[in-house]
C-alpha cells in the first residue's frame, strides 16, 4: 500500500505522479507493520517453496534437458569449475558460508535502507520483490529441477553442502524407498528440487538494480558488481545451481520489475482520476 508524498525527494527521473511511499510512513512506528508484512509475505513464500517438491524422476528428467542444453549452448561449464577446487577444502568451506548467509544480509540492507532513505524507490523494489516470490513459487510448483549436487554419481558432482563445512546441515540428502526426498531432508533443507530459478541470482541482481542509481563511488558500483559475480561463481561452485538457473532468476527478476512497473503506472492513473493526495509521513516518522 502506497500514498502520495508530497515534497519526495526521489530521483528527477520520477513524475509527482509517481512519488509514493509506504502506507506505513504515515505512522511513527509504521515500520513495524512494514516489517511484519514483509514476513508474512516472505513465509507464504517459503511455504509455497517447500510444497513444491514434485517429484524425483520428474526433477531429474528435467536437468537431464537442462544438462542437453548447456551442452547445445557451449555452457556446460559446471562439472571442470567445480573439480577445480575440490582439493582447497577452506575454499569450498567459505563458498558454503557465503551461499548460506550473504544471500539474505544483501536484499534486508537493501529494503531497510531504501525504506529509511529512498522510500519511493523501495515501494517499486519491494513491489518488484514480491511479484518475483510470487513467480517463482509458481516456476518450482511447473519445473521442479535436481540441481548439480544431487545428480547421481556418474555426471561427476560432489554436494559440497555435504562434504566441507557449513553453517547448515552438512549431511547428504536422503532419498525414501519411493524415491522421493526422506521428511527428514526436507526439513532439513527444504524443498530439493527449487532450482529454477536461481534466487540467489535473483535476489543478488536485483540488490544491485535497486541500489545502483543511488550510488556514486565506482569503487562501491564496482564492489556491487563483485558481489553479483561472486553469487554466479558460489552456486556453480557448490554445484547448488545450473547455470540456466541463473538466466531463470534473471528472466524473473525482469517479469518482477515490469509487473512493479505496472503497478506504478495504474497507481498513478488513479490517484490522477481521483485527485487523490495524502499528507506527508510525520516528522521522526522512520
Amino acid at each position: 500500500m502506497t500514498v502520495v508524498a508530497e515534497g519526495s525527494d526521489e530521483t528527477s527521473r520520477e513524475t509527482s505522479s509517481e512519488r509514493v511511499v509506504p502506507r506505513s510512513k504515515r505512522w511513527r512506528y509504521g515500520w513495524v507493520a512494514e516489517t511484519l508484512g514483509m514476513l508474512v509475505v516472505y513465509r507464504l513464500y517459503d511455504f509455497g517453496r517447500d510444497h513444491a517438491t514434485g517429484t524425483t524422476a520428474e526433477a531429474f528428467s528435467n536437468a537431464k534437458d537442462v544438462v542437453a542444453a548447456q551442452r547445445t549452448l557451449g555452457i556446460y561449464w559446471e562439472k571442470p569449475i567445480q573439480q577445480a577446487f575440490l582439493n582447497v577444502d577452506w575454499f569450498m568451506a567459505f563458498w558454503n558460508i557465503y551461499y548460506g548467509t550473504v544471500h539474505f544480509v544483501l536484499p534486508l540492507v537493501t529494503l531497510i535502507w531504501l525504506y529509511r532513505k529512498r522510500p519511493a524507490r523501495y515501494v517499486r523494489w519491494r513491489n518488484t520483490l514480491v511479484l518475483m516470490w510470487a513467480i517463482a513459487v509458481t516456476a518450482f510448483f511447473v519445473y521442479p529441477l535436481m540441481p548439480p549436487r544431487l545428480m547421481p554419481a556418474r555426471y561427476g558432482f560432489v554436494d559440497a553442502a555435504a562434504e566441507y563445512y557449513n553453517f547448515g546441515p552438512q549431511v547428504k540428502v536422503e532419498f525414501g524407498p519411493d524415491g522421493q526426498p526422506a521428511q527428514r531432508a526436507l526439513d532439513q533443507y527444504g524443498n530439493p528440487f527449487a532450482a529454477m530459478p536461481s534466487f540467489h541470482i535473483g535476489w543478488s541482481m536485483w540488490s544491485l538494480l535497486a541500489l545502483w542509481p543511488l550510488l556514486r563511488r565506482r569503487w562501491v558500483r564496482a564492489l556491487l558488481v563483485t558481489y553479483v559475480a561472486g553469487v554466479v561463481f558460489c552456486i556453480t561452485v557448490t554445484a547448488n545451481h545450473w547455470l540456466l538457473d541463473a538466466v531463470g532468476g534473471l528472466v524473473v527478476l525482469g517479469l518482477g520489475a515490469l509487473g512493479a512497473w505496472g503497478i506504478d503506472r495504474a497507481g498513478a492513473a488513479w490517484r490522477t482520476r481521483r485527485g487523490v493526495s495524502t499528507p506527508p509521513a510525520p516528522a521522526g516518522a522512520c
